[in-house]
């Protein structure tokens, strides 16, 4: 469920990005060629990790990663270039993407401190996560994981995801670089806190 709307809501917002993608390409390359290529091995490891306990890791990374940056006076900046560091993420961000539907985590955060425009970062992660999620949901459905149930819970959330993604659109075109990278480190922390109370519900109630 969460891949899917993740598609549907990136692929609103891919749209509003389309004219920086068409100088990013070799950017965007760099973290979705890695990760097309890990992804399968997240979807194998469902059966091997924990899912609960992968995802109390990357929920307690992304409270850790929102602490640390939201009380900065200075935010941490990557100045140069650094290609290995954008394939590593682009792989992890895959693998992540497979295993648990949260492939734009560590992107996100790399990306955040990236001296890139508002419109160069979304260039980025939004067709990143359409891309590697689109074929997750793919890979997803032909080993049968979308129940009958699911596909209902999907058409409820539909709406909300849509209109919410029109919000986020209009809030995004009235944001500064600044405001918008800022608010990608409060968003962060914010799923921290809902991924990590959600799995420990689920571990309390089991």
């Amino acid at each position: 469920m969460a891949a899917v709307m993740s598609v549907v809501s990136g692929a609103q917002g891919v749209w509003t990005v389309r004219h920086d993608l068409r100088h990013g390409t070799r950017r965007l390359c760099r973290f979705l060629i890695p990760a097309v290529a890990s992804l399968p091995l997240g979807i194998l490891s469902l059966g091997i990790l924990n899912a609960s306990m992968l995802k109390l890791v990357i929920a307690g990374s992304m409270l850790l990663y929102g602490v640390l940056f939201s009380f900065r006076r200075t935010a941490l900046r990557i100045e140069k270039p650094m290609p290995l560091g954008d394939i590593l993420v682009g792989f992890s961000g895959g693998f992540l993407g497979g295993a648990a539907s949260l492939s734009g985590v560590l992107p996100t955060m790399w990306c955040a401190m990236q001296p890139w425009t508002k419109g160069e970062t979304s260039a980025v992660l939004r067709p990143f996560n359409m891309v590697i999620l689109a074929i997750a949901i793919t890979m997803f459905a032909w080993r049968g994981f979308y129940s009958r149930e699911t596909l209902i819970m999907m058409a409820i959330a539909l709406p909300a995801t849509i209109i919410s993604s029109q919000f986020g659109i209009v809030v995004f075109k009235r944001l500064t670089d600044h405001q918008f990278r800022q608010l990608l480190v409060w968003v962060l922390f914010a799923s921290g806190v809902l991924l990590a109370g959600h799995e420990l519900l689920l571990i309390i109630s089991a």
